[in-house]
């Protein structure tokens, strides 16, 4: 009987539903770091939430540990990739506190526009202080969405019925899918100049660290309220003080922070704030939710092996297993490749698989290739969801096969059709077994991905290579592999290069700035 730790406080009937299943179970919440590497050995699964960090030292110690469920959306309480390493699954319940977490960032909108937390508090102390909290109606102003996938597109459902303005911006976010919510889709610029309140739905990535600082701050409209129910970090909290001191923006309702658990922060104390403990999933019904997907996530896995939104591994039979492991890898940087070099919404994609591949089972290549091609811009993407989700967003999926062997073996093709621009990868598999990027917007290349690169579109001119490299040696950026190819002379050209550390923000400022340059990204697999 395998036997599972419940190891951060959750429903009961989590516990319930691990014996119903045939799953041995120790509820066992607020372990120690010690304490839980003293006995982590003797668990086959662990159950969590956002209490107990799983680290590589819990990780080593945790010798017969096959999977890890989140009971929840994030998993920053978790090494993923020391989990992949130790063969351990990750999975999540990335739709449970869904509802819960839009009606929390919704009733943080309303405090703010009615100063509630504040004329609580000079009630209790018999102020009776009326005419000090004059507040705003929602009725008819303009909510700005940053993010506008699950959990954002419900807020705007619910803002619909306050009788709201909605806009949004999300790259990833297309006209028809925008027009299916009620919703306008703006530049953020844009978003930042109209809206009355400001909610955020996004992510923490590199490209959202840091989303409202001071240069989006003096963008916004005077008065401005701000909301965050997502990610700590995607607002540059000290910025936000200053704007909130100048007036410019009214107020903010936060319940993330850079620093969590948040016992000092810059905004505490401050007339403007609301601030409350991450409680976005607080909710009784979200709670029971997401013990009970967990719990049934994890006993379907050690029963039976079936897997369920795993973030580190794809939903496959074990019987198709050890022949789709290398066409999985090849799938995986394919889209992960395609997703950071795409920046607008996703309107078409077109999967052709020729060859060897296309006699497989290309089920759970297609779901792999999607998730790498949303995971850059979405949080918790995985193979179970990342179909739904490009459903729901309205992206056409196309996939044809032909096993007919053209110039390679075997040849996945991924082409990306966005609101402005179409652009294709290849890959192909050496030896059956090393993956290999033979194609990258029309300009044939050999490329094997690594951990850190460079991928620089330019105009083919004499020269460019050197300062290129140049630029690299001269800022102490060691190159591990230079892939070249253009389409025709003196025309468009793609270089990936392979590196040994990532591009600082600087040195890719410094490529972007070079003669020739189209488009420079900075690329990690």
């Amino acid at each position: 009987m395998p036997k599972v730790l419940i190891s951060d406080k959750m429903s009961p009937l989590a516990e319930q539903t691990f014996k119903e299943r045939g799953v041995d179970v120790d509820y066992k919440p607020g372990l120690s770091p010690e304490e839980l590497i003293a006995i982590i050995g003797d668990y086959d699964g662990l159950a969590i939430r956002s209490a107990t960090k799983v680290t590589p030292e819990v990780l080593e110690a945790a010798t017969n540990l096959k999977v890890i469920g989140r009971a929840g959306i994030g998993v920053d309480n978790i090494n993923v990739p020391a989990a992949t390493n130790g063969g351990v699954i990750v999975m999540n319940t990335p739709f449970g506190n869904s509802i819960t977490t839009a009606e929390h960032a919704i009733a943080m909108m309303m405090a703010l526009a009615r100063q509630i937390p504040q004329a609580n508090a000079s009630t209790h102390e018999g102020k009776w202080e009326k005419s000090a909290f004059m507040g705003v109606e929602v009725t008819g102003k303009t909510l700005g969405l940053i993010g506008a996938g699950n959990i954002g597109s419900i807020v705007a459902d619910r803002a619909h019925g306050l009788k709201m303005k909605v806009i949004a911006f999300d790259p990833y976010l297309s006209h028809e899918r925008a027009d299916d919510l009620g919703i306008q889709k703006v530049e953020l610029d844009e978003l930042l100049a109209r809206a009355d309140f400001i909610t955020l739905h996004t992510p923490l990535t590199d490209q959202t660290r840091g989303i409202l600082g001071a240069e989006s701050f003096a963008k916004m409209k005077k008065g401005v309220r701000i909301v965050n129910c997502a990610r700590g970090g995607l607002i540059d909290e000290a910025a936000l003080k200053d704007a909130l001191d100048s007036g410019q923006v009214e107020g903010a309702a936060l319940d993330v922070f850079e620093v969590e658990p948040a016992k000092e922060n810059v905004l505490f104390g401050h007339p403007k704030v609301i601030c409350t403990p991450h409680l976005g999933a607080s909710t009784t019904e979200a709670q029971v939710n997401v013990a009970l997907q967990v719990a049934d996530q994890i006993s379907e896995y050690l029963m039976t092996g079936g897997v369920t939104n795993a973030l580190n591994t794809p939903s496959v039979s074990a019987e198709d297993a050890p022949k789709l492991q290398p066409y999985m890898r090849l799938a995986a940087q394919i889209g992960g490749f395609a997703g950071q070099i795409t920046q607008s919404g996703i309107v078409k994609v077109t999967i052709e698989y020729e060859g060897h591949v296309a006699g497989l089972n290309t089920k759970p290549l297609t779901a792999t290739l999607l998730q790498g091609l949303l995971s850059p811009q979405m949080d918790c993407v995985n193979m179970v969801n990342a179909p739904v989700i490009a459903k729901e967003r309205n992206i056409d999926i196309t996939e044809s096969k032909h096993e007919r062997e053209l110039d390679y073996h075997t040849l996945i093709k991924l082409t990306v059709e966005t609101e402005n621009q179409t652009r294709t990868v290849s890959g192909t598999l050496f030896a059956n077994k090393a993956p290999r990027i033979v194609e990258v917007a029309g300009v044939n290349l050999e490329a094997e991905l690594t951990q850190n690169m460079l991928y620089v579109i330019n105009d083919d001119k004499p020269g460019f290579i050197g300062a290129l490299g140049s630029l690299l040696g001269h800022n102490g950026v060691n190159v591990a592999t230079f892939a070249l190819g253009r389409k025709i002379l003196g025309e468009e050209a793609v270089a990936l290069v392979a590196v040994d550390e990532p591009i600082k923000d600087i040195v890719l400022d410094q490529v972007t700035a070079l003669a020739h340059v189209r488009q420079a990204k900075r690329l990690t697999f």
